[in-house]
């Protein structure tokens, strides 16, 4: 998936909020829209390079919008809906590994009072639900990097999925130097524990690596998955 074009290299500064940043560019400082709620304290620290790009909007508080931050010489996408679309276009593309022969049926399908990402058909109905992940500590893959209900949450919707229903969660680590995923247990022990849950209720989890260039992020491998006993 090309990535939104040109990229300008700034210095990241401080974060005001959930979705604002405070950068440097070229000797002015400028706010920056961050497309994540997350916590990525490991990214967003003062002095990180950061690609943003400029999309003015009347109306809108910002030009810019961060795009990738570099980290000991990874660069990480870190936009939280990037995941969805790299997820459909596998899929579409027929080059998703554990997908084969399913489709995109519905986005945002709702039951039970809730949303989940997407509906596939193929064999038998899925459930898909995606999740971003951008914390990687000794290449491991972690998610979330925060304590997570929403997450919880989705997790036990696909536990107690309708019968008939296969189901599945995926795991898109945006950077390409994981090479493992594990559920963050220090973090968030009880969304490791949902997920041994959804698994022994046969959900099956995902998690695939992404390669990022500043032109393009596309999936290139699944990675295998640990789930504490």
């Amino acid at each position: 998936m090309r990535l939104p074009q040109p990229l300008f290299q700034a210095i990241f500064r401080e974060r005001l909020n959930r979705f604002l940043g405070l950068a440097e560019l070229d000797d002015n400082e400028i706010e920056v829209y961050i497309p994540n709620p997350g916590r990525l304290q490991e990214l967003l620290i003062p002095g990180a390079t950061i690609y943003i790009h400029e999309k003015p909007k009347p109306g809108r508080r910002t030009r810019f919008d961060l795009i990738l931050v570099e980290t000991g010489g990874v660069l990480v996408s870190i936009d939280s809906r990037m995941p969805n679309r790299l997820f459909e276009e596998a899929l579409g593309q027929g080059a998703l590994k554990g997908f084969e022969g399913f489709h995109l049926e519905a986005r945002e399908f709702r039951f039970d009072g809730s949303r989940i990402d997407f509906l596939l058909e193929g064999p038998r109905p899925m459930l898909v639900e995606v999740k971003s992940c951008t914390l990687v500590e000794g290449g491991t893959a972690l998610f979330p990097d925060a304590p997570t209900e929403r997450g919880r949450r989705h997790l036990r919707h696909l536990t107690h999925r309708p019968r008939g229903f296969e189901a599945s969660i995926v795991f898109i680590i945006q950077r390409g130097d994981a090479v493992e995923f594990r559920p963050n247990s220090r973090l968030d022990p009880g969304f490791t524990e949902a997920l041994r849950e959804a698994h022994k209720s046969g959900v099956e989890v995902y998690a695939y690596l992404c390669q990022v260039t500043l032109k393009s992020i596309q999936i290139v491998d699944e990675v295998p998955v640990e789930i504490p006993n």
